[in-house]
């Protein structure tokens, strides 16, 4: 038998954004799909029979989707990237990288987007192979492998630069639509499913090297008020070039943009979402609106770094939902840990925004934020042939403000993952 069902009585949906009650869903372990969702009009026994899993009690919702992650980071709060990317081994990094993985499916996190290999090169095209191989539990990945970048915007930088980068490189950096073409090419050919550029960094980053930078040296005494700014990368018409090149390989664009001037180059560009944002101001979020552009804000990495003006980047978070734009939840997972990937939805909520917005920005919105129908499958909600990515959560989070948390069932492409709290067949024979 290849079907069975999973009876609910209380259920989100994302399409509806509404807590429905009494669906029953089929689903299919040789495709992996929901091939029947009903609402009953009947009454079921107190206990289902096998194989059907009975879910009453508890609150159902699509598999989750982080929309911005790095299955290659660990907590920020545990070792600075700059040391992890120069101190850590490559072997260590896939390990813990393999690790991060099965934390985030286990939070109910059935789909990454992952937005960087943070000096790993393509290894996360292998990550995300060996797990839709079935030799490692984790979420179905979505990985851009290089970010693109100008030269020296992106790429790690320290003091003792002599006989070049004393760290592994980690962006594909090019100049001018040309070059910058044949950086799409080569993260298309590498495997890459989304491209990710950065429209802004801090290009004078060297100018006055932060304490983050050399955590064993005392930071410059005397700055200016901003030291190092974000600062736009690229001239217009080679974002152009970037966009129009992923667009013929059919791969979504994705911008690290967090300045004015970034957010509206970015946006004018044409790219599927921006990231972070934070300084985008009504001007960039009216453009991401009129565009049709994804806003992934990022907040859980902004609560850790940016405490001193956070409350600036809740205030532009509130605008942008009271202007309409899309929202997706990503939290930089990795620069803190994976398997607490819901602080980002939680931030939302406590932002104001409507728990039902909050849950269909991180199940259907993340779909769209991963490319929508050019991902190949559909998830991220409840219908005939989409994939059946399934989790119960065992409080209402419009009652518990950590229900998102309390994640008791996983599964994904109809395959149960956990249940009842614990981990079930995290590997295959």
């Amino acid at each position: 038998m290849t079907t069975f069902n999973i009876h609910t009585d209380l259920l989100f949906d994302p399409k509806k954004k509404e807590f429905v009650k009494d669906v029953s869903i089929t689903v299919d372990t040789e495709t992996g799909l929901i091939s029947q969702v009903i609402t009953r009009d009947y009454d079921l026994p107190n206990k289902v029979s096998n194989p059907d899993i009975d879910l009453r009690g508890k609150v159902v919702c699509p598999g989750f989707v982080d929309a911005h992650t790095h299955i290659f980071l660990h907590a920020y709060s545990e070792t600075p990237s700059v040391v992890q990317k120069r101190d850590e081994s490559f072997v260590e990094r896939i390990v813990r990288a393999v690790n991060h993985c099965r934390l985030g499916l286990m939070a109910g996190y059935t789909t990454y987007r992952d937005l960087g290999s943070e000096s790993m090169q393509e290894a996360d095209v292998n990550i995300r192979d060996a797990i839709n191989r079935g030799l490692t539990p984790g979420p179905r990945l979505f990985v851009a492998t290089r970010v693109i970048a100008s030269t020296a915007a992106y790429e790690p930088r320290t003091e003792n630069h002599i006989g070049g980068t004393c760290l592994p490189a980690g962006a594909d950096s090019a100049d001018g639509p040309d070059e910058l073409r044949k950086a799409v090419r080569r993260r298309i050919g590498h495997g890459a499913d989304v491209i990710k550029f950065y429209a802004d960094y801090y290009r004078r980053l060297m100018r006055f090297p932060p304490k983050q930078q050399h955590p064993y040296i005392p930071s410059m005494k005397f700055q200016p008020a901003d030291p190092n700014p974000d600062l736009v990368v690229f001239q217009d018409e080679e974002m152009n070039a970037i966009v129009s090149e992923a667009n013929l390989a059919r791969a979504p664009t994705i911008a690290h943009a967090d300045s004015h001037k970034g957010v509206l180059a970015a946006a004018q560009a044409g790219v599927l979402s921006i990231e972070h944002a934070s300084r985008a101001g009504e001007a960039g979020l009216k453009l991401m609106k009129e565009k049709g552009v994804i806003f992934v804000p990022t907040m859980a990495i902004f609560e850790l770094i940016l405490q001193e003006r956070f409350d600036r980047v809740v205030e532009n978070l509130k605008l942008a939902h009271k202007m309409g734009v899309r929202l997706a939840c990503g939290g930089d997972t990795g620069t803190f840990p994976h398997g607490e990937n819901a602080r980002e939805m939680e931030i939302f909520i406590e932002s104001g925004i409507p728990v039902e917005d909050t849950l269909e920005a991180g199940t259907l919105g993340g779909w769209e934020a991963c490319g929508g129908d050019l991902c190949g499958r559909r998830f991220g909600w409840f219908e005939a042939g989409c994939a059946a990515d399934i989790i119960a959560l065992d409080a209402d989070p419009r009652e518990d403000p950590k229900a998102l948390r309390k994640v008791s069932f996983v599964m994904k492409d109809a395959r149960i993952w956990k249940r009842n709290n614990e981990p079930v067949n995290l590997f295959s024979p």
